[in-house]
């Protein structure tokens, strides 16, 4: 059979090429072998970079090697696998054979660059972007789209150094300007990455004069100078914007019902909601988490029953907001409904379990909180932390230091937050000298320095414990000055051991701070009350009176965990 084929036969042989699986790919490889088909070039360049798409490039390699006996060096083969390392890695391949093109005669063309572009991004390849930059200037490829297009991302990429990153994040994108305003065709899909660059790094002014300057907009463009004012709390610019476009899409009204709702102003949002002519999963989900947000529960959960009846079909997004309105209203038993509704929640990832663990933690039914704990595949450390945290708060403190070292066990990385939940618990099950042992653990095991909060759990621990004179070494030890809650954990130690002394020591500490918090002076007071000293007891509600405090019914920052010291908190003046 003869190498050539007509145009028609090509194009019948391309259309088989892009819906062929893997193995009837290996089979049209037999054909055109036995048939020396092979030797087409425009064939055997289709079939290799169709090889590329199924996520591995062993047998692409294979088949390259056997190609380049017969083309030697053709530069579509090249663009073939370098797209195919680009896309299924290992990525430091694709920039090693466009290192290597030069030694086989081979020129770059506009087809290879973006590839290679793109690799360096993701590699962080900064500086061997910039010496592939200066030979598409040489050879005049600056001006294609696609290859400007993947110039500026490389720009926008540009590793941020973390100690300036806000200074870092605007020469990025000063960067990527300075390759935009050298490009002779700028096509709409650029301006509009640039616009959103400036708004996402809340440079609205740049954002709008690029918008203004645009010689042809699309609603991309649009949506893009209506996100920047949102993003930056412009409400009045978005709206103003929003009336002025000439055609809106889902995205226009979804982003003007998160700007609105992210104001406060949710009357407004829910008017944009209601008045949208189509509405996505997205926008739905937007109008429920600004009702979640403005602590409007209840309405996150009607817009939900609502969206049900409607058939709209929920994501992640949605469960997530709807689960944690029911843990904040202790709605159990419609947290369980949406528990039902959630038909696979292991396909919609852990973010959606701990979620649930939490819903049922806080409505009260811990055992099937650790169901759902048990039933997660991946679960990562935030979860643990949640189940660990969830045991400590319903008294199950031995099973939550359990979790904490089956973590260890499993090699899993423990964080701040990890060793934060673990005194919880042990502070909760009054277990010293396992919490002693956990804050040794910390940067000597697991590298992860302790924090003001670790200081402070530790010292609540000791104190509530009566390890006052341990607890007041601590605190004269630590590399931080104490804040209000370690003078509140070391002021509860001082109720357990009915120490006045220091207890008026403390509140001396206290005064220095000069802080509004009235959790310490309601403890001061009841601590003076309960041994019959009214005098003191009536100062401390009198210094309230002077700083101007009052105590809000549960609303105290310290951290109490013991039932009693909660309801003396709550008190009410």
């Amino acid at each position: 059979m003869c190498p050539y084929m007509s145009s028609s036969s090509e194009l019948r042989f391309s259309n088989l090429l892009r819906k062929c699986s893997f193995k009837q790919l290996k089979q049209i490889h037999a054909f055109m072998v036995t048939t020396a088909l092979s030797q087409n070039i425009q064939i055997s360049s289709a079939f290799l970079r169709r090889s590329t798409e199924f996520g591995t490039m062993e047998y692409p390699n294979l088949i390259f090697s056997q190609l380049g006996s017969i083309f030697n060096a053709d530069i579509t083969l090249w663009n073939a696998m370098i797209r195919g390392y680009a896309y299924n890695g290992p990525i430091e391949r694709c920039i090693s054979m466009f290192d290597e093109m030069p030694q086989r005669g081979l020129k770059p063309n506009n087809f290879t660059y973006p590839y290679v572009l793109n690799s360096c991004s993701v590699m962080g390849c900064f500086e061997k972007g910039k010496k592939v930059h200066c030979q598409i200037v040489k050879y005049g490829f600056e001006s294609v789209s696609a290859v400007s297009n993947s110039l500026c991302n490389l720009y926008m990429k540009k590793p941020v150094a973390s100690f300036d990153s806000c200074v870092m994040k605007n020469g990025k994108v000063n960067d990527a300007r300075k390759m935009f305003d050298q490009m002779h065709v700028k096509p709409v899909e650029l301006w509009n990455r640039m616009i959103f660059e400036y708004g996402n790094i809340g440079d609205v002014e740049c954002a709008r004069r690029l918008f203004d300057g645009m010689p042809k907009r699309d609603v991309v463009s649009w949506n893009s100078m209506i996100s920047g004012y949102a993003r930056v709390g412009n409400v009045v610019n978005a709206r103003d914007l929003f009336e002025q476009m000439p055609e809106k899409n889902v995205v226009s009204w979804t982003t003007m019902i998160g700007a609105y709702g992210s104001s406060g102003d949710l009357e407004t949002a829910r008017k944009f909601f209601e008045r949208m002519p189509c509405r996505n999963v997205v926008s739905w989900n937007s109008m429920i988490s600004s009702y979640n947000q403005h602590g409007k529960f209840e309405e996150a959960l009607d817009l939900f029953v609502r969206m049900q009846s409607e058939g709209v079909i929920s994501d992640g997004f949605t469960f997530v907001s709807v689960l944690s309105a029911c843990s904040h209203l202790g709605a159990l038993e419609f947290g369980k409904w949406v528990h039902y509704l959630i038909k696979d929640w292991f396909q919609l990832g852990v973010i959606v379990g701990t979620t649930l663990i939490e819903m049922y933690a806080k409505c009260g039914d811990i055992d099937r909180a650790f169901t759902v704990f048990v039933k997660i595949g991946n679960k990562d450390v935030f979860c643990w932390n949640v189940m660990i945290k969830a045991l400590a708060i319903h008294g199950r403190t031995e099973d939550a230091i359990k979790i904490f070292l089956l973590m260890q066990k499993m090699g899993l990385k423990l964080n701040d937050f990890t060793f934060s939940s673990a005194f919880f618990a042990c502070s909760h099950g009054g277990l010293v000298d396992e919490g002693r042992k956990i804050f040794d653990s910390m940067e000597r095991d697991f590298g992860v320095s302790p924090k003001l909060e670790h200081f402070g759990c530790l010292i609540d621990l000791l104190s509530r414990n009566g390890h006052i004179e341990e607890a007041q070494c601590i605190v004269k030890e630590m590399p931080f000055d104490p804040d209000i809650a370690i003078w509140g954990a070391l002021l509860g130690g001082c109720r357990v051991r009915s120490d006045f002394k220091l207890a008026k020591q403390v509140m001396q500490w206290v005064e220095e701070l000069k802080t509004n918090e009235s959790g310490v002076y309601v403890l001061s007071s009841n601590i003076h009350a309960f041994s019959g000293q009214w005098p003191e007891a009536l100062s401390a509600r009198e210094k309230m009176e002077e700083k101007k405090m009052w105590k809000k019914a549960g609303s105290s920052s310290l951290i109490y965990h013991h039932k009693d010291d909660t309801e003396l908190l709550q008190e009410t003046f």
